[in-house]
């Protein structure tokens, strides 16, 4: 008979996959030491013994075997989703980084500028001679280990929309809330979310709630949920739309203690998927759900995770610059295969920033390996738009 191995040895490996996830990414400025990844490690420990729940002999062998196979990535943060839902199922997994209203802002970007106001103090802003009032607001969060700073993503984002002319474009800074342990960072999305709430009450004593768009990529999809459901609950409105942006999956399960972005927190909600089962979420969460190069993890163009899960927001910032809102084109569907195979009825529907909002349902769609990915994209056009929504040059 085959010895079972020892219930110290099972729990061991499983802990070091979740330090996969724990580590911070190579070069983040983050702000924590051994002693906060041993403690965080420790509690997510705490959680899995206390469930009684531990991996069989067995279940690690299958997993092996999956990693052999060549599906170690969507294997880890697989397992590492378990673990994190365990915990904190059990209560053992707490802040260390609480976060505080305070130190968060609101950071409204004009071509040539960057203007700070304080989340409880945003009517600062929403009254500046910068803010105007009579157009539509465009609010975005971004992930784990980001700062609005130092972000490629607002950045872009920010310059498509400046590019239109049409929209207000804030960012979230929510200080070093989301820059912490991932399993710190993801405990913080609810109150995070709670806190930007409390500042749009005040935006919507100037502009109405039909006039507000909130996009999150990753942590950020599930923050501006959570913004979404507090909104409801402090003032009975709901926003018109909440995009997300490959949110985040570890940690992240419906039912349970992070629900993260789920359908009503918004009238629409359209999501883009780019590494789905991965660092991004598989299964549908939107009123519409858009598949760029199907299920794979890895789209066409990337060798990375990292490379895929950015795709989301690099996707939707091409469909922002005028003329491209329909480079993206898909079909509802029930997979890739389906698609190639003209076997998905129906018309051929925009993902991004046209997207129609009585969309339902799930839509795949091809992409290009690189810019534009949209493959009803151009290149001539990419160029005109290359400085467009950039603070020109004196």
């Amino acid at each position: 008979m085959q010895k079972q191995l020892p219930m110290f040895r099972v729990l061991l490996c499983q802990l070091l996959v979740l330090l996969v996830l724990l580590l911070p990414a190579p070069g983040a400025a983050v702000q924590f030491t051994l002693p906060d990844v041993l403690d965080s490690v420790g509690s997510v420990g705490r959680g899995i013994v206390n469930s009684n729940v531990l991996p069989t002999p067995q279940g690690l062998l299958d997993g092996s075997k999956q990693l052999i196979a060549g599906y170690p990535f969507e294997f880890v943060s697989t397992s590492i989703n378990s673990l994190c839902s365990t915990a904190l199922s059990s209560q053992t997994i707490k802040s260390k980084v609480t976060p505080n209203i305070e130190e968060m802002n609101f950071q409204l970007r004009t071509a040539c500028n960057k203007y700070n106001y304080p989340l409880l103090k945003a009517d600062g802003m929403w009254r500046s001679p910068e803010f105007d009032a009579k157009k539509k607001v465009v609010i975005m969060a971004t992930g784990w280990t980001t700062t609005i700073n130092d972000t490629d993503a607002i950045d872009l984002i920010s310059q498509a929309y400046n590019c239109r002319g049409d929209v207000n474009f804030v960012a979230v800074d929510a200080a070093s809330f989301v820059d912490t342990l991932y399993t710190w960072s993801a405990f913080n999305t609810e109150e995070i979310g709670q806190s930007i709430a409390k500042g749009l009450v005040r935006l919507l004593e100037i502009v109405p709630v039909e006039n507000i768009h909130l996009i999150g990529h990753s942590l950020g999809a599930h923050i501006v949920g959570a913004a979404g459901r507090h909104l409801q609950l402090l003032t009975n409105k709901t926003l018109p739309r909440i995009t997300g942006l490959d949110p985040a999956k570890p940690c992240f399960n419906e039912g349970e203690v992070l629900s993260g972005l789920l359908r009503g927190d918004a009238k629409f909600i359209d999501v883009i998927h780019s590494n789905p089962g991965v660092l991004g979420k598989r299964d549908p969460l939107g009123d519409v759900d858009f598949y760029p190069s199907g299920l794979s993890p890895l789209p066409t163009g990337c060798l990375s995770v990292t490379c895929a899960h950015a795709r989301a927001w690099r996707y939707y910032a091409e469909t922002i610059f005028p003329g491209n809102e329909r480079n993206f084109l898909g079909k509802r569907c029930s997979s890739l295969t389906s698609l190639r195979e003209n076997r998905c009825p129906g018309i051929a529907q925009p993902m991004g920033y046209a997207v129609p909002h009585d969309l339902r349902g799930n839509y795949f769609l091809e992409v290009n390996a690189k810019e534009p990915f949209g493959l009803q994209g151009s290149t001539t056009r990419a160029a005109r738009h290359a400085d467009c929504g950039v603070c020109p040059k004196k």
